[in-house]
């Protein structure tokens, strides 16, 4: 096979060198040839230094290239410094190693092998090989700063992920590892796809819960889109979240997280009130049409907060709201009721109590806005705080002109206090009955009762000085047990309800007091709506916090978050763990929940409060006026001719509440029926019969008449 022409020269070349090399340095040891040896042989050198300290490969192939140019400066400076030809006739000996060295070596051909290529061999055919895909031109980032460089290595050497490059790294002041790096997709047109934080953390080295994608919005001079995203990589600032956490990280990390106590929500601020022993989160959704969900307890957690009914309240708001935790038991304080605060203002609202957050509590002695009466509803157990209350809301509607009426099923110390500063005052069922009959036939007397200043009847119009009656409310505590009542309980049901629809027009409220505002125990649906409507009702604890809520619910055109009232208030001390495990018992800390109330205000929403303190072993004068306030004389005028004043704890008169008994045909000479309709009114002059003197003998009459 013939040699390639290339070595072909190579070797020819160094044939006609060798006896330059020799003759040269001995014959003409001043000659421009030696000269130009040895400077081949230092740029020979010079190779050998450059390609050990160089990263390519291939080092050792250009050490034998340069290797010829060195070895003939050597064989020349070799020749110029012995005597002659040297012993031995070295400088030719020298000289023709140099040339066989060169052949066999070929350094400058670029040749491996020997008869490497046939002369005449024709070229198998070859498959074509797939195209590969055009390899993406690096950034080389000219002009760019220092951490642009360096991050886009960094991003080339991760093989550039999604197609995308990094056009600017921005780093975050104090922190020596955190940086955002603003990318763009290498095809101009081509959205960004694939890239996620786990792809960017891989890249530099970080977790991927350091990484933040974001979109970028178009900004003038710059494009934006999803041909463009910035990733936060925030190592450090983790790492200092995690640890010294501040207010708004801890809310979104622990409260605001969809696993969070109020999931979407973001922290507007935190503010402390050393004076009340307070701390404020005030709270907003971060989506205006999300409606907030709260888990309190799970807030607690989050914020690392004791998890305390008595401490801890929520306050909503629309889209926002307010975690109120309080270092000691808000509502355990006694507010003192002054006769400053129970004192109507123009519009007829009187302090009723203060709210978790010390706001005063207003509730309504008239409807100002409907130029109407107001009604009232009292729920709560035994000794919940209900006749506390009436002492209040009596005292205020006292002040206000108005005549009150009181009546319970039992007697006892405090309702017979409040008698004394009231119009009138009753303590059984039959007195609850016919107190509800008057106030009903108050109603038409008002409505034909004529005003001075035209002679013409009106309806009550609050706060006027023409309006010839003042106001009236009719209060009936325990009033489901008195609806329940077999001798009277129909009665006092019927004019119940009837006084709810037509008391308001004519200055008179109806303000019953119980256990329960359902149906099945003496509310009607139609009672209750006007209840509801007209008056702000006002629920103490109900035995339980699950009953409480309901309670407030049926007393809510729409059920919001209702407030929870616990048994008794009581700061969790220690741990409940440890206390069972050394055997101690639960320390008895508690403080009475009595008093304490959800008042349900004009928007629906429910609202804690402590209502004021009355103190009934004091002298209440000084919270009403000096007068106790009545009903004209035409009222009582025209009550007396229906037969519904005077004593109300009298026997029933004949006729009153049931149909009179018939007597025999023969002794019944007019023919005319003596009986009158249930719930007639009996006359002044009506008296009772022999046979019939008192309500248990009327109600076995009424058992032994044929057509009972």
């Amino acid at each position: 096979m013939a040699a390639p022409r290339s070595v072909a020269l190579e070797r020819l070349a160094y044939t006609l060198a060798a006896p330059v090399l020799a003759v040269a340095p001995n014959a003409y040891p001043d000659s421009p040839v030696n000269q130009v040896v040895q400077l081949a042989g230092a740029a020979g050198i010079g190779g050998w230094i450059l390609a050990y300290k160089g990263a390519e490969p291939g080092a050792g192939r250009k050490i034998l290239r340069w290797g010829t140019t060195v070895l003939a400066a050597a064989v020349d400076v070799a020749a110029r410094h012995t005597t002659g030809w040297g012993p031995y006739w070295m400088d030719g000996l020298l000289a023709a190693s140099w040339a066989a060295a060169g052949l066999l070596v070929l350094p400058f051909s670029r040749h491996a092998r020997r008869h490497h290529r046939p002369a005449l061999a024709s070229p198998l055919p070859q498959p074509r090989p797939t195209p590969e895909p055009e390899p993406v031109p690096a950034r080389t980032h000219a002009g760019a700063d220092q951490l642009t460089r360096d991050a886009g290595l960094l991003w080339q050497v991760a093989g550039l992920p999604a197609r995308t490059h990094i056009v600017k790294a921005t780093r975050h002041p104090g922190m020596p590892n955190d940086l955002t790096i603003l990318l763009r997709a290498t095809e101009t047109g081509r959205p960004i796809t694939g890239l996620s934080e786990a792809v960017v953390a891989a890249a530099f080295g970080v977790h991927e819960s350091d990484v933040t994608l974001a979109d970028i919005a178009i900004q003038p001079g710059r494009q934006g889109g999803p041909g463009w995203l910035e990733a936060h990589i925030t190592p450090d600032a983790n790492q200092r979240r995690r640890t010294q956490p501040t207010d708004q990280e801890r809310w979104t990390d622990r409260v605001g997280s969809s696993k969070g106590g109020a999931p979407g929500s973001v922290l507007v601020h935190r503010t402390r009130d050393d004076s009340r022993g307070v701390t404020f989160f005030r709270a907003k959704m971060a989506d205006a049409t999300d409606t907030p969900r709260i888990d309190l307890a799970k807030v607690c957690r989050g914020l690392g907060l004791p998890e305390d009914d008595s401490c801890v309240f929520v306050l909503v708001d629309g889209t926002e709201f307010l975690i109120s935790a309080f270092d000691k038991p808000p509502l355990s304080a006694i507010f003192p009721a002054t006769r400053e605060l129970l004192t109507p203002d123009a519009k007829g609202m009187y302090v009723c109590g203060f709210s978790i957050t010390g706001q005063p509590v207003k509730n309504m002695v008239w409807q100002h806005d409907k130029n109407a009466a107001s009604h009232g509803l009292y729920l709560g157990v035994s000794r919940s705080g209900k006749t506390q209350f009436f002492a209040i809301s009596m005292a205020a509607e006292s002040l206000a002109g108005a005549v009150v009426w009181l009546s319970t099923v039992r007697k006892d110390e405090k309702t017979t206090t409040l008698g004394r500063y009231i119009d009138r005052q009753g303590s059984t069922a039959l007195w609850m009955a016919r107190q509800l009959r008057a106030a009903t036939a108050l109603c038409e007397i008002r409505a034909e009762m004529p005003w001075p200043h035209d002679g013409q009847p009106h309806d009550y119009k609050p706060g006027d000085p023409r309006c010839p009656y003042k106001p009236l409310s009719a209060y009936a505590d325990e009033f489901m047990t008195a609806a329940q009542d077999p001798l009277f309980g129909a009665d006092i049901q019927t004019n119940g309800d009837d006084l709810t629809v037509t008391g308001l027009k004519y200055g008179i409220g109806f303000k019953p007091a119980g256990q329960s505002p359902f149906a099945h125990n003496g509310f009607s649906t139609e009672m209750k709506d006007n209840l509801r409507q007209n008056s702000r009702p006002v629920i103490f604890n109900m035995g339980s916090p699950g009953a409480t809520r309901k309670a407030v619910e049926g007393t809510m055109e729409n059920a919001h978050d209702v407030p929870t009232i616990p048994a008794r208030y009581s700061r969790q001390e220690g741990s409940a763990i440890e206390r069972a495990m050394r055997g101690e018992a639960d320390p008895e800390n508690g403080v009475s929940t009595g008093g304490v109330a959800v008042t349900v205000l004009d928007n629906g929403r429910g609202v804690l409060m402590r209502s004021l303190f009355a103190d009934f072993d004091t002298d209440l004068s000084d919270l009403f006026p000096s007068e106790v306030n009545r009903l004209t004389d035409y009222e009582i005028r025209e009550l007396d001719k229906r037969g519904l004043w005077g004593d109300w704890n009298r026997d029933p008169d004949p006729g009153e509440f049931w149909p009179e008994p018939e007597e025999p045909e023969d002794d019944d000479e007019n023919g005319d029926d003596r009986s009158r309709p249930p719930g007639g009114g009996a006359k002044s002059g009506d008296h009772l019969g022999d046979q019939v003197t008192s309500a248990r003998q009327a109600l076995d009459a009424i058992k032994s008449l044929n057509n009972a």
